[in-house]
Formats: structure tokens, C-alpha cells, sequence
């Protein structure tokens, strides 16, 4: 069930890519965010929130390993949950390892299955480890179940129980992906944390923080862009932001804003502390909400809004 990685000379440096694969909702964000020690990845107790490929860097003395964290691959209802599971398989084509994570505390089931199922093609070349994510929210008798569960699945190169809340087994996670990597020199500088642009990580805060709180149905309807951002010409330590949030409907524009624009201020203050951290500055963050009708179908408008 389990084979050593191969782990060279063992003062060989090691760089390469792995990313992390599962259901919506299975904890691959916290995951990224934790090996990685800062928020490069998005989370939200929503499913199907990541909708890009975000790279996350490990800086280890033995070892850079970069965390491509993707969209929980689910069965496609618009053109958008297409584009999202197409980016889900070319990213696995493209790693040295893969780590397929199922939450302890929810039963093995028919969506983990079709994963596996696509995932048993990509193992004849790339190594599969099985990750039992959020042990912290299981008992021990439920991981050892889960952990015989996953075995059935499929067969994996490792298999391993962590929490990122807890840091349980975490050191051991770094250890069995950076074991199947090649050897390399270090691929990003020191201290980078993320190759994404600024501008996508402040729209994924933004729409981060206006997915807390709000009905099931927003989420996959929210997408926000970044018109404008720079410096204000009289103040070196200020950052000017302009986002819009598009909806697809009249309805969820008033969901967005909330009460007397309750709603948008608190999603405002809470993006602004997320994206101060981010660029270490003072921010002036200018929020409007517009309707771009049934954008996630719309060729067109997903082009726009970088999808």
C-alpha cells in the first residue's frame, strides 16, 4: 500500500510541484494555506470557492515545493463549473506529486469515487498520496475507519491523517511530498510566497469575505474584478483599491449590499484587513456591486472576468 519515496543523496536539494485534489469543501485551502504559513489560498466553509490554479511556495533548506491548490473537481452544471474541472485536470498532468484529501469526519463517498476514478489514470506516472484531512473534528476510531475506507478507493503511493487546524502530522505531509519530488535548485526566490498577481489575491479576499454569512445559492454567483489599484500621488503609504462584485441577478445585488449598505461596509472592513496584511499599507477600498446576468454561462463574460 505504501512505497518509501525516493529520497536520493540525502543532502540532494529537491524542487518541484504537488497539488492537492478532493471534493468541494475537503480542506485543500487550509491545507496549502498551513504548509505554506501565510493565506495564499482562499477558505471559506463554502463549497467550490478556489476558481484559480493559486501556487503556493514551501521554502525548506532541503527543499522548494510549490502548492498548486485547484477548484474541488464536482460534475459541471454551467460553463464555468466546466472551465473550473478542465483547469482541475491539466494542473494533474502537469505535477510531480498529487495528494487526494477526504475529510475524517465525512463518509467515503460516490463524489470521492469519481475523483479516484480520475485520479487512477494520472497514478501510473505520478505518484498519489491519500491525505485524511481535519482530523480534528473526528475520533480516532473514525480516522482508523476512514483511513481502511480510502484503502478500497484506490491505491496510493502514502497515505496519511492530518489537521491543519491542529498541525497535526503536517511536518510529516511536507516530508512525503517533498519525497517525490526530483532534484532541483530552487525554483522562485527566497520569501516569495505565491506567484500570484496581487490584483488576483485582493479580488479573492474581496470575495472571500463576501461569501461569510451569506445563503447557500451566492456563492457560485459571486466574482469580483479589479478595475484600479495604485498609489495615491500624495501619500506614499496609501493604496487606492476600485472592485467591482458582479452577481447574476437583481436579487443577489440586494443580498450583497445588505440593509442600508450594512452588508457591503462589513464585507469593505474585512477585505481592507486581509489586503493591508497582504501589501503592508494603508488601504482605500471603493466597493460597487453590478449585475452581469448569468455570467458563469456566458463565454463572453467569463473571458472578462479571467476565466
Amino acid at each position: 500500500m505504501s512505497s518509501t519515496p525516493d529520497t536520493g543523496s540525502s543532502d540532494a536539494h529537491r524542487s518541484g510541484f504537488a497539488c492537492f485534489v478532493g471534493r468541494p469543501n475537503a480542506g485543500k485551502s487550509t491545507l496549502t494555506n498551513a504548509l505554506v504559513g501565510s493565506k495564499v489560498a482562499i477558505t471559506s466553509s463554502k463549497p467550490q470557492t478556489t476558481r484559480h490554479a493559486i501556487r503556493g511556495i514551501v521554502h525548506r533548506p532541503d527543499a522548494q515545493l510549490i502548492i498548486v491548490d485547484t477548484p474541488g473537481l464536482h460534475r459541471p452544471r454551467t460553463l464555468l463549473g466546466q472551465r473550473l474541472n478542465d483547469l482541475v485536470y491539466e494542473t494533474w498532468s502537469e505535477v510531480d506529486v498529487v495528494g487526494f484529501c477526504v475529510p475524517a469526519d465525512q463518509k467515503v463517498g460516490p463524489g470521492d469515487r469519481f475523483i479516484a476514478e480520475q485520479l487512477a489514470k494520472v497514478a501510473r506516472r505520478t505518484p498519489v498520496l491519500g491525505i485524511i484531512t481535519k482530523t480534528d473534528l473526528a475520533t480516532k476510531q473514525q480516522v482508523a475507519e476512514q483511513l481502511l475506507a480510502l484503502q478500497q478507493v484506490m491505491e496510493f503511493a502514502d497515505l496519511v491523517p492530518v489537521s491543519a487546524v491542529d498541525s497535526y502530522q503536517m511536518d510529516t505531509l511536507g516530508d512525503l511530498l517533498v519525497g517525490h519530488l526530483p532534484e532541483g535548485p530552487q525554483l522562485y526566490p527566497d520569501g516569495e510566497l505565491t506567484d500570484e498577481p496581487e490584483e488576483t489575491l485582493i479580488a479573492e479576499m474581496i470575495r472571500e469575505a463576501a461569501l461569510e454569512g451569506v445563503r447557500d445559492e451566492l456563492p457560485h454567483s459571486l466574482a469580483v474584478a479589479i478595475e484600479e489599484m495604485n498609489v495615491r500621488e500624495d501619500r506614499e503609504d496609501l493604496v487606492d483599491v476600485h472592485a467591482i462584485v458582479y452577481v447574476e441577478r437583481q436579487s443577489q445585488k440586494s443580498i450583497v449590499i445588505g440593509r442600508k449598505g450594512e452588508r457591503l461596509r462589513e464585507v469593505g472592513s474585512q477585505a481592507r484587513q486581509h489586503i493591508q496584511r497582504l501589501l503592508g499599507s494603508k488601504i482605500y477600498l471603493d466597493l460597487h456591486v453590478k449585475v452581469a446576468k448569468d455570467w458563469q454561462r456566458d463565454p463572453r463574460q467569463l473571458r472578462k472576468l479571467g476565466f
